[in-house]
């Protein structure tokens, strides 16, 4: 490559690749997906155990070890085609059950290298977190083979959650968006929630991507774009997924079965009412234009819709957790007899089910706020410093 195309950072996998000693003594297991690659794309696992390292098992997340399963979904393979070693899914597997996997696998370490978005509800953070509480537990050290947040690490948006609320969208009380990397939420949780649960700390190691800057977002890192997750298509999804994924509570469609999932959202009761409302309220870097669509899949499959496409102006003035939460506000004004919550099973209001924004927001405040017809955009800034908090703990407060 020539100079103008050098890749700026070097990720933790990367950095493993180069010295696989950096994973430490023993045979470690790789918790990983599609998004395990190097910066030239060749997947990590074959090319860990070319060069050397004790690689023995791979672990894999939601959406399974190579990313086909949709959302709430994994794989069943048992065993990798291209290295031939065992897989565990790990998804909706924690306690005891997570902690004999881990016994089972025979591994003396973990190494974690998933692409996480920057948002608490992404669950590959909280795979991490149950993985390093089985680890502190089980004896087996955790090592993180830490990636940019594709998002940038200078802002935080919305509430911590409320543990009431803890859930696999949310394990422990950090912003909705947190602008940080994987790394330093294992060292963060590590620090305070995993002894919380497991009673005691993990042997956490984290290999720190080199050369990454705050300000650095997805497309300035100089790394390949790999899709998280089948829905996650586009650095432009990833940076409006922190708010329009709550839509995932409403009986909106989220734009999943579309091309554009995440930047549109839509329902049968929307008219043209709703972009130029949207439009009046003038948030900080996006423009929102009205559309038309029809879902392959997923809510309101094979229906015409009508919503809004969100298009970003200015990627430092846009607040994505804030623009979601006007647009949650300005539907139940509109559409007050049309617009409802769905339950976490995806279901309508009622039957005693627990309202899923509650679980994705991390409280029944927003909820409540926006059926009240009060103003919630006070509740997206982000949370105060706690008493007597520590250095290490300033990137979730700027």
């Amino acid at each position: 490559m020539g100079t103008d195309d050098r890749v700026p950072v070097t990720t933790g996998i990367a950095r493993l690749h180069a010295s696989p000693r950096l994973a430490g003594p023993g045979r470690f297991g790789l918790v990983t997906n599609h998004t395990g690659v190097l910066p030239d794309l060749r997947p990590a696992a074959p090319a860990l155990l070319e060069a050397g390292a004790r690689l023995v098992a791979l672990f894999g997340p939601e959406h399974g070890l190579h990313g086909t399963g949709q959302a709430g979904e994994s794989e069943d393979a048992e065993a990798d085609l291209a290295t031939g070693l065992p897989v565990y899914d790990t998804y909706r597997c924690s306690g005891e059950r997570l902690d004999k996997l881990l016994i089972d696998s025979g591994v003396d370490a973990l190494v974690y290298d998933l692409q996480d978005i920057g948002a608490r509800f992404y669950t590959y953070v909280w795979t991490m977190f149950d993985l390093m509480v089985s680890a502190a537990r089980t004896g087996v050290r955790f090592v993180v083979a830490d990636r940019p947040n594709p998002l940038g690490g200078l802002v935080s948006e919305g509430p911590p959650l409320d543990p009431v609320w803890a859930s696999f969208v949310g394990r422990a009380p950090i912003p909705v968006r947190h602008g940080l990397t994987c790394g330093e939420l294992a060292r963060h949780l590590n620090a305070s929630a995993v002894p919380q649960v497991a009673g005691r700390t993990a042997d956490l190691t984290v290999i720190e991507a080199v050369g990454w800057q705050r300000a650095m977002d997805a497309e300035s890192t100089g790394l390949p774009w790999v899709a998280p997750s089948p829905n996650m298509p586009t650095p432009a999804t990833a940076a409006v997924y922190p708010g329009t994924c709550l839509f995932e509570g409403t009986n909106l469609s989220e734009g999943r079965g579309t091309t554009q999932p995440f930047e549109i959202v839509g329902a049968p009761y929307i008219d043209a009412r709703f972009a130029p409302s949207l439009a009046e309220l003038a948030l900080s870097g996006v423009h929102f234009r009205d559309l038309r669509y029809v879902p392959t899949f997923h809510k309101h499959a094979g229906r015409p819709l009508r919503g809004v496409q969100l298009h970003i102006t200015d990627r430092e003035l846009f607040a994505p957790v804030r623009t979601a939460v006007a647009m949650l506000a300005t539907l139940r004004r509109l559409y007050p007899d049309d617009f409802a919550w769905h339950t976490e099973d995806g279901g309508a209001e009622g039957a005693g089910r627990r309202h899923f924004i509650d679980l994705l927001w991390g409280s029944d405040r927003l909820r409540h706020a926006v059926d009240a017809g009060d103003d919630p955009l006070p509740l997206c800034d982000p949370p105060a410093p706690p008493a007597g908090w520590a250095g290490d703990d300033a990137l979730l407060y700027p």
